[in-house]
């Protein structure tokens, strides 16, 4: 047992940051995931081109309106009529909002038919990738057009009852009309005549000008006003250009370019007209409230005047006095502006109610006036009653004329103005065809699709990085185990080469890439093993003997043990290299020789196994010459033959020599706790300076612990990026459990470039560079 085997101390080299490392870290982790990353990259280009295939392409149609937001015409004709008439809100946000009201699109709605879909069902998904566009409906005020494979759809009048809005119906042509159809009714008609179904909710009033030759169906739906409004605003946009310069910027997007334009014009239009019409409609109520009142005010004058004759006539002509005329003066004041406020609420009241703050105005202005004219009234009482009358006849004549002349005058004033009032919206700009589409953007699209697919590889890395756990850092595997990395063996790059190929055989450092860095790892893993092993032992003994393990299979024990015997050999010393993994042990192929003849052989004859049976011809096909011979051989000796001197090959090189494998025995285990094997190892330990045990991994077999009892140094090897931490740390557990020491590890394969930047384990050296 490796009891004088000596801890390694473990040196920490000082990092510069530790978040550097980290970054560093992460990304060779994406550098070794760089294929992963590549192919979902490549599939989010090519989902982004089928998207760019798959959606049709959306035009911008775009408008321009000014907004005159200076007093109308009415102020310019006197206070008077400005005054009887309400002011006008007409802010930039104001104007938006109705742009987008109802009221406004409406109109357009119903002047191009926008709440009729068509649709082809025939057209599958697939068919939109491979034909790249699609052919879409065109709305004008003489219907709804549709383009298929088989013809023109046509339909110039469609609409439904309420309950059947928003329900699809089918059209498919007949050799005599079409066939309108849902799930519970059908009806039939000709075409290019207006029909009028009665349906169990109401009626159907359609006109169908044209359709698809053939079987070819067609989705006809009659949309609701308030969803059809609703996809005009989602495709709409309004803002006001620049800051308070009255210039709003409508845009509309859609499938069609000529779609979008007329669309867009009938909005712009519609909003005009709206807007013209409510610019005007204060004046004509205006004016039809005169013309109602201007009749009555003539005939009251005339009355008025009729009486006063009369009067004149029975009664003379009468002097008033002096403060007589004052009074009736102001009273005359008075009545005048009574009969002012009084039309003029009578205006106001036609928009607004009594308790609006004008109204109320007024109404204190007239109970003012009023309670004055009753202080003149009680005046004028005291005066005789013949010139009373004649006072009040002629004040009411004059009253009843000023309100008959200012009605009239006001009335001619306010039609000079109907005449030349204008709208304060103009257009500035119709839409026209730009035929430049807004939507897919294709190079954003594919750019994004790209690092959107990379994104996600790069995740997945990350995700299988996290997963695996493999091993990577020595010192992350130092600090899992407890165990030191006493060599980092780098990748030789014409090795890799040659184990690529199945065929070829195992093959030596020394003999294919003798200056490479990862036989100079292989020297340096020899300093460190002589260093470390006690150098005092008995002569009977003198062999100083290490065991070469992994924890799991592929990890690459074989290759460290036969460049180790190679290195060791170099010392002019004598090497014995055990393959004493004897289930799948491979060395003997890296020297060129047969596994017969081996461990197995040797340790199965004192137990009692049968003899060897000879070869089948089936095996003799996928066995080398040489091992055909050494086969036929061991069946044909006798076995008192087999001795250790048998077992014992000549590796081809100096100073090593081989015990391969052998054959395959039913019970490794109890060989090697068998009293032959302690005698065999006491007998090698006396002929050789150093023999170097190749056993199974320690997870798949207890072999490893076992020889460990014969080894002055244990070494565990791992694969840089293939063996898994958990099973690295269990295989470590498993050993020291057993009471057994592990001197070392050895992390093999490490790639030079990335393991050179990422730890300072790496193994710097040099050789010729011949």
């Amino acid at each position: 047992m490796n009891n004088h085997s000596k801890e390694l101390s473990r040196h920490s080299a000082p990092r510069d940051t530790g978040k550097d490392n980290e970054l560093l870290g992460l990304f060779l982790v994406l550098l070794r995931g760089w294929k992963l990353i590549a192919l979902f990259a490549i599939l989010g280009l090519l989902i982004g081109m089928l998207y760019i295939r798959y959606e049709n392409p959306t035009y911008k149609s775009d408008a321009l309106i000014q907004i005159d937001e200076t007093t109308t015409n009415v102020s310019g004709l006197g206070s008077n009529i400005a005054e009887l008439l309400p002011p006008d809100d007409s802010s930039v946000q104001a104007q938006i909002e109705l742009i987008r009201s109802r009221m406004v699109l409406e109109p357009v709605v119903e002047l191009l038919h926008l709440d009729i879909k068509l649709s082809d069902p025939s057209v599958s998904q697939l068919d939109r990738i491979l034909s790249n566009h699609t052919s879409v409906q065109m709305n004008t005020a003489d219907g709804v057009t549709l383009e298929t494979a088989d013809g023109l759809v046509q339909v110039s009048q469609f609409t439904v009852p309420k309950d059947l809005l928003d329900q699809p119906f089918m059209l498919s042509r007949t050799d005599t009309g079409f066939v309108l159809s849902n799930d519970s009714e059908q009806f039939k008609g000709s075409l290019n005549q207006a029909y009028r179904f009665k349906s169990n909710q109401g009626f159907i009033e359609i006109t169908v000008n044209d359709l698809p030759s053939g079987d070819h169906p067609i989705n006809i739906t009659k949309q609701s006003l308030q969803i059809t409004t609703d996809s005009i605003n989602s495709a709409l946009t309004v803002e006001e250009r620049g800051n308070q310069t009255g210039i709003i910027e409508l845009s509309l997007s859609g499938l069609n370019q000529e779609q979008a334009s007329l669309t867009l014009e009938q909005v712009v239009r519609s909003y005009i007209a709206q807007n013209q019409t409510r610019s005007s409609e204060q004046t004509i109520k205006t004016i039809e409230f005169m013309e109602k009142q201007i009749p009555e005010l003539k005939q009251n004058l005339e009355a008025s005047e009729a009486i006063f004759n009369d009067f004149r006539e029975k009664s003379g002509t009468i002097d008033v006095a002096q403060e007589a005329s004052m009074l009736l003066s102001e009273n005359a004041g008075i009545d005048s502006q009574i009969s002012e406020l009084k039309l003029r609420k009578a205006e106001l009241t036609t928009y607004y109610t009594n308790e609006h703050p004008l109204v109320v105005q007024i109404n204190d202005q007239l109970r003012v006036l009023n309670a004055r004219q009753q202080e003149i009234d009680n005046t004028i009482n005291r005066l005789p009653e013949v010139q009373r009358e004649f006072l009040t006849l002629s004040e009411d004549v004059r009253i009843n004329r000023e309100i008959y002349l200012t009605i009239l005058k006001n009335y001619e004033q306010l039609k000079i103005v109907k005449a030349g009032e204008v709208s304060d919206a103009r257009i500035i700009d119709l839409p026209i065809n730009t035929n430049r589409t807004i939507t897919p953007k294709k190079q954003l699209i594919m750019v994004l699709a790209t690092l959107s697919g990379a994104l996600i590889g790069a995740l997945l890395v990350f995700i299988m990085h996290l997963i695996r756990n493999v091993v990577k850092d020595p010192e992350r595997i130092e600090s899992k185990t407890g165990i030191p990395v006493i060599a980092t063996i780098p990748r030789s790059t014409p090795l890799s080469r040659l184990s690529s190929n199945k065929n070829a055989a195992p093959r030596m450092l020394a003999h294919i890439d003798n200056n490479s860095l990862s036989y100079e790892a292989i020297k340096s893993l020899r300093t460190k093993l002589i260093l470390n092993t006690p150098t005092t032992v008995p002569e009977s003994q003198k062999a100083k003997v290490f065991l070469i393990t992994g924890e799991s299979p592929e990890v690459g024990k074989s290759f460290i043990s036969a460049n180790l015997a190679e290195i060791f050999a170099k010392l002019n010393k004598r090497v014995l290299l055990i393959d004493a993994d004897m289930r799948m042990g491979e060395l003997h192929h890296v020297f060129g020789l047969s596994q017969y003849e081996g461990l197995a052989d040797y340790l199965s004859f004192e137990q009692g196994t049968e003899p060897l049976k000879p070869i089948t011809d089936v095996q003799r096909t996928d066995m080398q010459t040489s091992d055909i011979q050494t086969a036929d051989r061991q069946t044909t000796q006798p076995a008192a033959d087999l001795d250790i001197d048998n077992v014992i090959h000549y590796s081809g090189i100096e100073y090593i020599d081989l015990i391969p494998r052998g054959k395959h025995p039913n019970n490794p285990a109890s060989l090697l706790i068998s009293e032959r094997f302690d005698a065999l190892f006491t007998e090698l330990k006396s002929r050789y300076d150093y023999i170097i045990i190749d056993s199974p991994p320690v997870l798949a077999a207890s072999d490893a612990m076992l020889l460990a009892q014969y080894a002055d140094q244990v070494l565990m090897v791992a694969r840089y990026d293939s063996s898994m931490e958990r099973q690295l740390t269990y295989a470590v557990k498993q050993m020291q459990e057993s009471n057994i020491h592990i001197d070392g590890i050895v992390l093999n394969d490490v790639k030079q470039g990335l393991m050179g930047k990422y730890s300072y384990h790496y193994s710097y050296a040099y050789g010729s560079n011949r």
